[in-house]
């Protein structure tokens, strides 16, 4: 593989983060990086602040006067945006057009109507254009979604996402609806893209309501009703006043349940025992029957979970190979584009209090 440069634009606490991520400094969930990414180096940054600028030339970067002499340097890649969220669809855009490939910290924009100008100018441009969607590498959701890819507890019941925490909500520009601040935008946009990643199928409904108990002017907090044409609920949650903690996940299926407690993967996963699986009888459901276990009287057994163990630094890998034509982006714009659209709903259920159609 050929060596990739790349920069940053905006040097702040997300900025920082790619920057250790990609130099192999520090931990993520108090597991080591790991090593730098080989094969990438961060040449420079560009941040408004000053600041900003001097830490970027105290850790060995070069610190660019501005963001038409970053984008001018022929040396560069891609960049990556790690700004205000209202900020985006300008840097990603003229990323573009200077002949770079542009990747963009989450949400990508504040609306999908900017979004599409962003894709159609990478479509015009030819060069890529992904969104950090990180947590599709943490530990939990990709072991979340061996679980249930290789049906562990059966058929698909529910399944509850949550991001609970305890704090005084947004701060600083986060705060801000004008630069795209709020919990949904924060967080939000991450577990939905892990349930849309998770399961393709069509969406029939949304329900939401977004929670201001700190903040008036942001959302501090979501609750979140999604319903899947095949009959799976989908609930997900977050917010910054929850004192005792619920799991990070709980899924039922008709034979099992599992709980994962945090980002760390602790949990347990209790289901039918094999024996029982393997001589199932019917069983009376609304509609018709299935072939499943009966509910009482079964052994049950209590299993460790399933750990997987994923690499963060696997998104940067993928945009390399992308930027090299060796392999398609993992973080489509189309799929940015859905959860997008999904976030739309979600603020029109909040904003109407009700259920809203939504594929």
């Amino acid at each position: 593989m050929r060596k990739f440069n790349m920069a940053i634009v905006g040097l702040g606490s997300m900025g920082n983060t790619h920057r250790t991520i990609i130099v192999g400094e520090g931990q993520w969930y108090d597991i080591p990086i790991g090593g730098p990414i080989e094969n990438l180096s961060i040449v420079g940054s560009y941040d408004i602040r000053e600041e900003r600028q001097q830490f970027a030339r105290e850790h060995g970067l070069r610190a660019y006067a501005s963001y038409d002499e970053l984008l001018a340097d022929p040396q560069i890649d891609f960049i990556t945006c790690a700004t205000q969220n209202d900020a985006h669809k300008e840097v990603i855009i003229r990323a573009l057009r200077a002949g770079k490939g542009a990747v963009s910290e989450k949400p990508a924009t504040l609306s999908s109507g900017d979004l599409q100008d962003m894709i159609d100018v990478a479509n015009e441009t030819g060069k890529v254009f992904t969104v950090h969607q990180n947590r599709r590498w943490d530990d939990d959701y990709v072991t979340v979604k061996k679980l249930i890819g290789e049906g562990y507890l059966g058929k698909l019941l529910r399944i509850e996402s949550r991001v609970p925490g305890v704090g005084t909500g947004p701060g600083g520009w986060r705060s801000k609806a004008e630069h795209g601040g709020g919990y949904l935008f924060d967080w939000g946009v991450h577990i939905l893209d892990q349930a849309l990643d998770m399961f393709p199928g069509k969406v029939k409904t949304v329900y939401a309501r977004l929670t201001h108990y700190v903040h008036q002017e942001v959302d501090d907090g979501f609750h979140i009703e999604l319903c899947f044409d095949d009959g799976l609920v989908y609930y997900l949650e977050g917010g910054n006043s929850n004192f005792i903690q619920l799991p990070r996940w709980y899924v039922m299926g008709m034979e099992g349940t599992a709980v994962v407690d945090d980002f760390h993967v602790n949990g347990k996963m209790t289901r039918i025992s094999q024996r029982m699986r393997n001589n199932p009888v019917d069983y009376p459901i609304a509609g018709g029957t299935v072939k499943i276990v009966p509910r009482r009287g079964s052994p049950l057994v209590t299993e460790p979970l399933p750990v997987i163990k994923a690499d963060i630094r696997d998104f940067y890998r993928n945009v390399m190979d992308a930027v090299d034509g060796k392999a398609e982006i993992i973080v489509k714009p189309e799929q940015v584009m859905r959860v997008m659209k999904l976030m739309e709903a979600v603020k029109e259920s909040d904003r109407t209090h009700s259920v809203v159609a939504f594929e």
